[in-house]
Order: C-alpha cells, then structure tokens, then sequence
C-alpha cells in the first residue's frame, strides 16, 4: 500500500468520525448494516484475483466493447502511463505503455466503440487532491489488440500502444478534484464526477474534442448525492452500454441511477435517485464497471492481488 494510498484511507476515517460524531445533531448516520441495497442483484462473489504484479492501486476497471473478457485497468499516481488487460479470473493478458501520455494523477478508466467499431479507452488524468490544478488530460488510446504474445508481460517488457490522443480542460468554477470518468456509449460526451468530502458530488460534461490544442471547459450540469457518509465521495464507474443506466462507486458501496422508460435524454439520468449496491469487502474501493450487457457488475480495490468481484442482476 502507497503512502497515498494511506493518506487517502486516513483522511477518509477522520472524516468519516468527524461526521459520526456531528451527525446525530443533523441527520441519522447510516452504516452499510442500516442501510438496505438493492435486491435486483445477487449478493457479490469473488471471481478472480488480479495477478499482475504491478497492478497494485488499480483506479479503474472498464470491460472491453470489442474483445470478450477483457477488461483495463490502471494504478493510481505514481507509476507510469501503463494499461494493463486482465480477464474475469484476474489472469494477466498483458501490459501497454500509452504513448504520448503522462501519468501525473490517474483516477479512472473508460471506452468508447466508434461507429466505425473502432474501440478506444479512455484515461482520465483527473485527480488533483490539493486543488492547485487549473487544466486536465483525458487521453484516448485505441484499444491495444490482446495477444498470445502480450499475455504475462508486465512493465518491463510492456509493448507500445498507438499514439493517444488528448483533450485538455477545466472548470468553469473552481478547480476540482475527481476520480470519475464516463462516457456516453452513443454520443461519446465526456462525464467526470467529482469527489467531494463535503456536499454533493458534481456532475461536470465536456465535448469530445480530441485533436483540438484548445482547452475545453467542463460545465456543471448537475449534483449527486448518494445514499452514505460522506455523500459525495466518489471514486469511479460507468455507464452501461445502452446508455440507460449509470453505476458509481465510493470507497465502500455501489449506487446505480437508472434512466427512466421512454427518456431519451441522457442527462436526465442525474435527477434519479440512486439505488445502493452490495459490492461486497474492498479495501479502497475506486474502479467498478458493467459488463458489456450490462447485466454483470464487477469491481475492485487497491493492494495487490486485488479480488476480482462479480454482481450479477438477477
């Protein structure tokens, strides 16, 4: 475990008893045990663990939209600008070094299938826990191909992904930090959600424009708060291949928002309530993910040898 990591756990703890102690003055605090999930999943089970190594603070998970039980994943800051390709069970199917790309403060992992079927994955270059950064990087890379001769290589025998490219942006009210990436299935609009130890998370939309040397703005288009203490503390998800379903995560739990029947604006999906989601023991939860039916939750944590955990829909 990184002191970051350490860092992050313990001014979660302080946070989170500052809040218990406060909580019973303003509103009734709910532990996991209090609270009741969602009964359209089956309980979580550990599938797999990672095997990989040097995955050891894995940020992010996203499922492959065009090769079967294939997933990405990354570490947090401080390791290099690597993707790393594992599958359900955690078995290592290789690493890639992303060129053209930096890894100051990863938090968080995405794709997008073009109309062309092209796949791309999207990194999120989005953390900035002391809020002195005014620009990030959203870095898209074509989906590397897995291999028989990728399978087991770890970073130092890491092959090169193709050339990534890069949009820059910043808030249009105040520097942020986030740990959430998404990306519209359909219309490939940019989501990232901030983390935030007071108040709800805000939900921030940027255009797609790779290959532009302008900085994008983020516009606020909404807030969520979920259903714990802290109420806006996210720390990764996805939205779900038909675009009608979102699930984020914070360090403990899984929150679902659903769009409703009919809708066919997306952004409406911010107004749902959230519904929580059992996605079983993780030590510092940061990358949940759908499966490419959407029918399948999985998730993470950091620390090596990560499980691998399975939440199907029942």
């Amino acid at each position: 475990m990184s002191w970051k990591t350490i860092a992050k756990i313990s001014a979660f703890v302080i946070f989170f008893a500052a809040v218990a102690l406060i909580a019973p003055a303003c509103a009734p605090f709910t532990s996991r045990a209090d609270r009741k999930a969602s009964d359209a999943f089956e309980p979580p089970r550990v599938v797999g663990h990672i095997a990989n190594r040097d995955i050891t603070e894995a940020s992010g998970l996203v499922a492959s939209k065009c090769q079967p039980n294939v997933f990405w994943t990354h570490n947090d800051s401080g390791d290099g600008p690597y993707i790393y390709a594992v599958n359900t069970s955690g078995e290592n199917l290789g690493t890639w070094k992303v060129t053209n790309a930096e890894n100051q403060d990863w938090e968080d992992i995405a794709e997008f299938k073009a109309p062309d079927g092209t796949c791309y994955v999207y990194i999120g270059e989005i953390g900035d826990n002391s809020l002195r950064r005014n620009t990030h990087s959203i870095y898209r890379v074509p989906e590397p191909a897995v291999t028989e001769q990728n399978k087991g290589t770890r970073q130092k025998d890491a092959a090169a992904s193709a050339p990534a490219d890069v949009v820059n942006f910043g808030y249009t009210d105040m520097n942020q930090n986030a740990e959430t990436l998404l990306v519209h299935p359909i219309t490939g609009d940019i989501y990232v959600l901030t983390k935030k130890r007071q108040g709800p998370s805000g939900v921030y939309k940027i255009a797609p424009a790779f290959g532009s040397a302008d900085v994008q703005r983020a516009a606020k288009i909404a807030e969520i708060s979920v259903p714990s203490i802290p109420i806006g503390l996210l720390t990764g998800g996805d939205i779900s291949s038909d675009g009608k379903r979102v699930i984020l995560c914070d360090y403990i739990d899984g929150y679902e928002l659903t769009l409703p029947d009919g809708d066919k604006n997306f952004d409406d999906v911010w107004k749902q309530a959230p519904v929580e989601i059992n996605l079983g023991e993780r030590d510092t939860g940061e990358a949940a993910c759908y499966s490419l039916d959407g029918r399948t939750i999985y998730a993470t944590t950091e620390n090596k040898n990560a499980p691998i955990i399975e939440v199907r829909r029942k």
